[in-house]
């Protein structure tokens, strides 16, 4: 993952519309991607929240999360630490753990779960490099490293490390390197990764 350059706040707005507009075909206008878009605002919230969290107000930092899953249906631990263009695409049913690490230029789908398998103090939620797609339905668990460029399939299974530009797919998911022509979009879609 990439050093966290800081930008302001209005700059940040600007680039997490262009990263939904630049992921969402269906996406016709900045107007209409900041109003409609639930993905966006729990971003957004997140943001506050994890904000909030750093600075020892966990109490605060957790109920907006509370507050923000009740409204968009994506649950964001604000321990989590995201990068910059994250972009959730229909996002009901996202869960991303405390320990959770997200590079920039991130992409989930519905129904995808960064969670974890122990209840051990510590890491014990994935991190994600940058650039990586999670299929809808994924389910990527424990204290384990997806690598850059990356494409997790729908409901795929991961336990397990993967280095940088795999392909994961299967339950449990097993990665092979990406073919140099992999298109993200058509490997997310394609019937053959969908369990």
């Amino acid at each position: 993952m990439t050093g966290r350059a800081r930008i302001g706040a209005v700059a940040r707005v600007r680039e997490d519309i262009a990263a939904a507009k630049l992921r969402d075909p269906a996406a016709r206008s900045g107007l209409e991607i900041a109003v409609l878009y639930s993905g966006l605002h729990a971003i957004w919230s997140y943001r506050l929240a994890h904000a909030l969290w750093t600075r020892g107000l966990r109490f605060p930092a957790r109920a907006l999360s509370q507050v923000t899953r009740w409204l968009t249906g994506i649950e964001i631990h604000p321990g989590a630490v995201i990068g910059r263009r994250f972009f959730i695409d229909h996002g009901m049913g996202v869960v991303i753990g405390e320990t959770a690490e997200v590079g920039d230029d991130v992409m989930l789908y519905h129904g995808v779960t960064l969670g974890g398998r122990t209840r051990d103090a510590g890491k014990r939620h994935p991190t994600l490099g940058d650039g990586v797609a999670v299929g809808a339905g994924a389910k990527i668990l424990g204290p384990i490293t997806i690598g850059a460029g990356s494409v997790v399939g729908a409901n795929a299974v991961v336990t397990r490390d993967a280095p940088e530009d795999s392909v994961l797919v299967g339950v449990p998911a097993k990665p092979r390197k990406r073919g140099a022509g992999d298109d993200t979009r058509a490997l997310l879609t394609a019937p053959e990764y969908f369990i």
